[in-house]
């Protein structure tokens, strides 16, 4: 098996924690409409799924209806200006990533969010020694298309099978795999009731970022 050299996460849900910042804006916007807000035990399972995910859970919209591309504009709004009230790493992800660096491993970053939201997202959380930063609109195509993961590649100077995919939705192991990595599932993420982690085909479940660090030291 080809020696691991790098390590790509997702962001929402597996390196850092931003459901509370998604769920604020979307109450927001649920304000500006006069409804009620939602329980953010509600609106936390959805955060790995983005706008469409949190507009379909507060107004009942798809992307096929007439009001979704304004609504989602203005939840884009109010989520970029309060992209980092209360997001954080999730505990241990900064010592993983100082532990990677330790064992000369690359790591960097495949997310749907896109770039006007990661980039300032990721420096504002000190992720700026990523090897690469691939957004939702980096490439034609996101994930569950290889695309980006391949690009990552590309930027990170890896083969895909010498990188091994962390992630907490099942489009991310799909893509990983598409893309010829091993794959791991962070179920410390954004879970829906009824996912069935173990049923997606990643190489392991992984329940903490320590988790991680033991299988890669495992699997080098």
């Amino acid at each position: 098996m080809t020696e691991l050299r790098t390590v790509l996460f997702d962001l929402d849900g597996t390196l850092a924690d931003t459901a509370p910042d998604l769920a604020f804006a979307l109450n927001a916007l649920l304000a500006e409409h006069g409804r009620a807000p939602l329980p953010y035990d509600r609106l936390r399972p959805e955060a790995s799924h983005g706008a469409r995910a949190l507009l379909r859970v507060g107004f009942g919209v798809t992307a096929e209806d007439e009001n979704y591309t304004t609504l989602r504009q203005r939840f884009l709004d109010l989520y970029e200006a309060n992209l980092c009230r209360e997001t954080r790493l999730f505990a241990g992800v900064r010592e993983l990533l100082s532990e990677l660096a330790d064992r000369q491993l690359s790591w960097g970053i495949v997310t749907n969010k896109p770039a006007f939201l990661t980039e300032p997202l990721v420096q504002a959380l000190g992720l700026g020694a990523a090897a690469c930063v691939v957004s939702g609109d980096t490439t034609a195509k996101a994930k569950p298309h290889p695309a980006p993961l391949l690009h990552a590649c590309t930027q990170c100077r890896a083969t895909p099978a010498a990188c091994v995919y962390v992630g907490d939705a099942a489009r991310d192991i799909e893509a990983g795999r598409l893309a010829g990595m091993r794959t791991l599932v962070a179920t410390f993420g954004y879970l829906r009731p009824g996912d069935q982690p173990a049923d997606w085909g990643a190489d392991a479940l992984v329940g903490n970022p320590g988790e991680i660090l033991e299988w890669i030291d495992d699997h080098r």
